[in-house]
């Protein structure tokens, strides 16, 4: 999130020459040069660490290790690919040992289980440098860069082990049934003395639960409370961002439409087809220019559209009422929303039926979605004001960096939101698809 970071100061380190990164992120929005984690030493004239993720104009998304140390020897390993995905957690596993004696076995790193090994910039290490990213006095910063570069996307279970450098294995492993890269949330590792292990799951994403102690100080509002590596919630997809009309911040929760014109569509980043789901957006500003729904799968949302195609149904905030291709599908008026009203949105994909909420009492119970809207691609929001903003709470626990005032979760146990989950309704997450949806 924006200006936020963790830091501590490092101790005496169990070997500078070896090492291993782990951890899990989930990407946002990419506009600038974005680090993970990283270590300046100012005394050094200019020694520093820096894993991040590159500008998307300039760089494509590409992941950087950068490494400047006290010994004049450097290290810059830059992929040719891109990461693109915001939906999903990205594993990147990065085991250090200068000590060996060939260069590309000094630095390996793996992505999602699988070795790395095309790269833009391939610079390895001198055989048996040290690196100051462990030294003793070394300050490390998780989620920024010299108080610059600050992540915007999500960090979960991220690990440093001083002194031991790990392969893939001890840290994910293949779902035998998905084939999907999955974590390991106790890796069998020792840490060493600098080592620690952040889970960035709780109200102290700064604690380090690997028995070191080594606990980093927040600064900044960190909201990394539910959505993590081992369960993955929905956020909002900055893929469907026409012409880039929506400014999207907070890990993809908090979404503002940046200028006027068009109607436009933001949805969500999981596209549930079956069971039974529940969100919460507080509305900030704009409330008389919004709409919110559900989209059908086959609905072109990279398109301008007066009123939004035939197979979209939104409930319109400042009339009360559902439209559908700019029509009124219920001539009721359910009741309006204003600026910093919470909305409530139950979707029943099994069954074709929504029902909106407003500050945890009902407006429309069980409205039957028209059979036009087929395949759900899940929640979405349009507007054509240049002030709306939403604040998504897919049950992340959080409206834009402020704390929902209560920890209201779904029956299943997972999500926190501000009002109480409709009964048989589920925050949309990997455990509750992988439970009661598809």
């Amino acid at each position: 999130m924006a200006s936020t970071k963790l830091t501590r100061t490092n101790g005496t380190p169990t070997n500078t020459k070896i090492m291993t990164f782990s951890f899990w992120f989930k990407i946002g929005t990419q506009t600038n040069q974005q680090s993970l984690i990283s270590s300046v030493e100012a005394a050094s004239g200019g020694s520093y660490t820096d894993l991040k993720i590159m500008n998307a104009a300039t760089h494509n998304n590409v992941f950087r290790f950068e490494c400047k140390t006290t010994e004049g020897n450097y290290i810059d390993l830059k992929f040719n690919r891109s990461l693109r995905d915001p939906g999903a957690f990205y594993n990147i596993i990065i085991a250090v040992d200068t000590t060996q004696a060939t260069d590309t076995n000094r630095v390996k790193i793996y992505v999602n289980g699988v070795q790395e090994t095309s790269f833009a910039t391939a610079t390895y290490p001198t055989q048996n440098h040290n690196l100051d990213f462990s030294k003793s006095g070394i300050i490390q910063q998780v989620g920024a860069y010299e108080n610059t570069s600050y992540w915007n996307g999500l960090m979960s279970y991220f690990t440093f082990v001083d002194g031991t450098a790990y392969d893939q294995s001890y840290f994910g492993e293949v779902d035998s049934s998905s084939g999907i890269w999955k974590i390991k949330t106790a890796p069998s590792v020792t840490y060493g003395n600098n080592g620690f292990l952040l889970k960035m799951d709780t109200s102290s994403p700064g604690t380090d639960t690997s028995g070191n102690s080594n606990t980093f100080t927040a600064s900044g509002t960190p909201t990394l409370t539910q959505d993590n590596a081992s369960n993955n919630f929905a956020t909002n997809n900055p893929l469907c961002n026409v012409a880039g009309r929506w400014t999207i911040t907070n890990g993809n929760n908090t979404i503002q439409h940046a200028n006027g014109g068009s109607w436009t569509a933001m949805i969500s980043s999981i596209a549930p087809s079956v069971g039974k789901y529940y969100m919460e957006a507080k509305i900030t500003a704009g409330a008389s220019r919004t709409m919110f729904g559900v989209m059908s799968a086959d609905t072109n949302i990279m398109s301008y559209a007066t009123n939004l195609d035939s197979i979209c149904l939104y409930y319109n905030l400042s009339g009360g009422e559902f439209q559908q291709s700019g029509g009124t599908t219920s001539g009721n008026n359910y009741g309006t929303f204003a600026d910093n009203d919470i909305a409530g949105i139950a979707l029943d994909c099994t069954n074709n039926k929504i029902s909106i909420y407003k500050n945890g009492t009902a407006l429309v119970t069980d409205h039957t979605i028209p059979a036009t809207v087929d395949g759900f691609i899940g929640f979405g929001f349009t507007s054509d004001s240049n002030s709306t903003i939403y604040q998504c709470n897919y049950g992340n626990g959080f409206f834009g960096t402020t704390s929902v005032a209560s920890s209201n979760a779904d029956a299943a146990g997972h999500g926190l939101f501000e009002y109480a989950v409709p009964t048989g309704y589920f925050s949309l997450n990997t455990k509750n698809l992988n439970t009661y949806g598809g």
